[in-house]
């Protein structure tokens, strides 16, 4: 037999603050520029980043002093079921008072655009595109003389 599934309790009005189910809810797809407005894009495109991962959005909030839980779920308009494009942010916007957890979040808008700003700032972008230049250079050099390298074919058939 099954094990039971974990009790899940829906919203109601005397929740507080402080209660995962009230934390606001950022999926990747909302600051990452290369997907339009029709498939999830919160922000306008200039102030996205180029694929961006539950990682880098929870280290970068959790950097700021806010309360961040991550989720393994998959956003609905997401095409690709793979692993890498999986991940759900949630985030404390306010206290049990009502007031805000960081004044300078005062919206879903502001926390993303927090976001999309710090993390082509992490070291693990700044790595990637200064790692791969060098490698397709020395590629592009070991051609072995001419012909554009490739591979070879059975030749013509007589």
């Amino acid at each position: 037999m099954a094990a039971a599934a974990p009790v899940r309790t829906n919203w109601h009005p005397a929740m507080k603050h402080s209660d995962l189910e009230r934390w606001i809810c950022i999926y990747p797809a909302y600051i990452n520029s290369k997907k339009t407005r029709q498939e999830g894009r919160r922000l306008p495109k200039e102030n996205c980043v180029e694929n961006p991962t539950y990682a880098e959005i929870r280290d970068v909030l959790s950097a700021s002093n806010v309360r961040v839980a991550v989720e393994n779920k998959q956003y609905s308009r997401e095409k690709s079921r793979e692993v890498q494009f999986r991940g759900r942010i949630r985030v404390q916007m306010r206290n049990d008072d009502g007031s805000f957890c960081n004044p300078e979040f005062t919206s879903r808008e502001a926390i993303m655009l927090h976001a999309s700003t710090r993390i082509p700032q992490l070291k693990s972008r700044q790595a990637k595109p200064g790692g791969e230049v060098p490698q397709q250079q020395q590629h592009s050099t070991s051609g072995g003389g001419g012909g554009g390298g490739g591979k070879k074919g059975k030749g013509k058939r007589r």
